[in-house]
């Protein structure tokens, strides 16, 4: 979801303003996926890099997650939308920690969509994480197998990736799932992103020919 601090920039307005404007933003297409028929929606909140961006924005980010964990996703979970949060979490304030376990915690019976939040997330990080794993439990693993210890495992790999902002790079997001998904990139600045643009993407999606290596 790139794009924000650009978009606030352009109006004149602090970076603090653009992410809050993205987050608006991820609640309509969030919603707007979930009723065309996604089933499994990710999006990446916060990389393992973005500590390095001025402590103001930080910060702001953070009370961003404190208020939309404590409030705004308990709501989603009640509408039958299982919530998973993919990261190092222990990063963060106590409270935003308990916040997200809650969330995570939640009860969803027969789960309409599941909706996971890459938060402090990189996918090199996963994937040493997820060899430690392996190393430690002294097991040589198939494909298979080390997809079982990815934050990512209780979901399908992305048929399709989404990158708004113009910028044409992965970022260190689902390094390892991503190896056939489908890519997009659009010029579009996050918090402008509507849903007309995602349906015309899932238009040109469907018309995709996807051969996973083999010869049709």
């Amino acid at each position: 979801m790139d794009g924000n601090g650009r978009w606030a920039k352009n109006k004149g307005l602090a970076r603090s303003l653009g992410h809050e404007a993205g987050v608006k933003t991820l609640m309509s297409i969030m919603k707007n996926c979930f009723t065309l028929g996604v089933k499994y929606v990710t999006v990446y909140a916060f990389s393992t890099e973005n500590w390095n961006r001025p402590k103001e924005e930080v910060d702001a980010l953070i009370q961003l997650f404190r208020n939309y964990f404590s409030n705004y996703f308990s709501k989603i979970t009640k509408k039958g939308i299982k919530i998973n949060v993919w990261g190092d979490k222990s990063k963060f304030p106590q409270d935003v920690i308990d916040s997200i376990s809650k969330i995570e915690n939640s009860f969803v019976d027969k789960p309409k969509g599941v909706f996971n939040i890459a938060l402090n997330y990189g996918g090199r990080k996963e994937i040493i994480d997820a060899v430690n794993t392996a190393i430690k439990n002294g097991k040589e693993l198939d494909e298979k197998e080390f997809s079982s210890l990815l934050y990512s495992s209780s979901v399908p790999d992305p048929d399709l990736i989404i990158r708004t902002g113009g910028e044409y790079r992965l970022s260190n997001f689902l390094l390892f799932q991503s190896a056939y998904s489908e890519l997009f990139f659009t010029k579009t600045l996050w918090p402008d992103f509507n849903n007309d643009e995602l349906v015309m993407i899932f238009n040109e999606f469907a018309n995709r020919e996807r051969r996973f290596g083999k010869v049709k």
